[in-house]
């Protein structure tokens, strides 16, 4: 598995740590009592609390390591601050795009609310972009292969 670096707010990352300690313990204890008691029901292959239980133990498993990796390769720092001339990590992104205005914020899906677009420094779109000066444009490749051309409008600290 190759380690990469999330961007990380420091509020962000202590809340992650805060979750990833409850669902490494009272999580983990939780499923495994839920999974005893649909054991105790009597036949495994049709007992669908088992299943759930078994599905939802997956689910938490997955959410730990995903955790314990992001917060290993966390790169932690305060998100930009002040009138912002370059895109940088961290910081709400207006751009236009086939006559669309478009507003994100650049960085890991961790930081934001979910009413917030984000797109990953990763992201085709978030790669293009990163460095870039208010009124630039760049060009990136799309999934399907096409070409397409993006304008920044303006760039601000993401206030969370």
């Amino acid at each position: 598995m190759s380690s990469s670096k999330t961007w990380l707010t420091q509020e962000a990352y202590d809340r992650l740590k805060v979750e990833l300690a409850h669902i490494s313990t009272k999580g983990r204890e939780e499923i495994v009592a839920r999974i005893a008691a649909a054991r105790e029901e009597g036949d495994l292959k049709e007992n669908g609390g088992y299943h759930a239980a078994r599905e939802e133990q997956g689910k938490l498993e997955a959410r730990i390591r995903q955790l314990t990796a992001m917060l290993e390769n966390a790169e932690v720092g305060s998100a930009p601050a002040g009138d912002m001339e370059v895109v940088s990590l961290g910081s709400m992104v207006t751009v236009e795009m086939g006559g669309e205005k478009i507003e994100f914020l650049l960085g890991s899906r961790e930081i934001a609310a979910e009413n917030v677009k984000v797109f990953s420094e990763k992201s085709p779109l978030g790669g293009a972009v990163l460095g870039k000066k208010v009124g630039e444009s760049t060009d990136y490749l799309l999934p399907n292969g096409k070409s397409n051309t993006v304008k920044i409008l303006s760039v601000n600290p993401f206030l969370g």
